[in-house]
């Protein structure tokens, strides 16, 4: 399985992609005209295997894996180019499921790119970009059917599904949330479109938040997720990475502390399969 991060700039995308594959990428400044995505290996931690390997003590023990992607920061206007526009999004076009990283933490020394703390404006943001790029893929998809000397009866279905996406997304809507048949989307498959893939969301915490249960608008992204039948994921990326650096036996202790019952990676993965 891939999957793709993406949000905006400043958001903790690098640091999650950090957590979950083990690396260590520097996150200062990589919004800033970068446009090289970061590609690495997740490893899922599985008990069951774990319980096996203690048991039978074989030369090498495998376990199941994610490729995770993660492009730069996408800013409001990349698809018309703004920022470093959106040239990068093609890293992630064949991924299984994009997820979005949302900003609830508060940090005077990470200046938020919109200048305030506000998920689901950078939820509004993030969409809007994607149905940008993919409306731009079909506009000129349905331009070159409608202008070709000879039309078929598979381009006059593929135009049909084509109209249909282009009205759903001029109202905003994302392709996976327009209840296609499995007849039109067996026709899309080749497009490979960023609004048509499963999405996560993950909401980025500081410890306090996490401690809390609670970040801005928590109730408000909670009812539009469950709204556009999207999971959602709360965790702190900066206390986890923190964690992952003492002995097994402390982090332990100190997941218990602060509440928290499963890492990241258990619960992105559980969430993405």
């Amino acid at each position: 399985m891939k999957i793709g991060l993406i949000g905006l700039p400043s958001v903790g995308k690098t640091s999650l992609f950090n957590l979950l594959t083990g690396s260590d990428i520097e996150v200062t400044g990589y919004s800033v005209g970068k446009i090289n995505a970061n590609q690495g290996i997740a490893k899922i931690p599985d008990e069951r295997i774990d319980f096996l390997a203690e048991m039978y003590k074989p030369k090498k023990t495998t376990y199941a894996t994610i490729e995770v992607i993660d492009v730069p920061g996408l800013v409001r206007g990349s698809s018309t180019g703004k920022g470093v526009g959106n040239q990068f999004l093609d890293n992630i076009r064949k991924v299984d499921v994009l997820v979005h990283v949302l900003r609830a933490f508060a940090n005077d020394e990470v200046i938020h790119e919109e200048g305030s703390i506000d998920p689901m404006r950078d939820i509004e943001t993030i969409n809007l970009e994607l149905l940008f790029a993919d409306l731009g893929v079909i506009e000129n998809r349905i331009n070159r059917i409608q202008t070709s000397k000879k039309i078929t009866k598979e381009n006059l279905q593929e135009l049909e599904v084509l109209q249909k996406c282009k009205e759903g997304l001029e109202k905003g809507l994302l392709i996976h949330n327009l209840n296609l048949s499995e007849e039109e989307n067996e026709v899309l498959k080749t497009f490979s479109f960023f609004s048509e893939k499963p999405l996560i969301f993950v909401v980025n915490m500081d410890e306090n938040q996490l401690t809390e249960q609670n970040y801005p608008s928590k109730q408000e992204l909670l009812g539009f997720a469950q709204q556009v039948n999207t999971p959602v994921i709360e965790l702190s990326i900066k206390t986890e990475l923190e964690i992952n650096e003492l002995e097994p036996a402390d982090r332990k202790i100190f997941m218990e502390d602060l509440g928290i019952t499963e890492s990241g990676i258990d619960k992105l993965s559980k969430t993405a399969y």
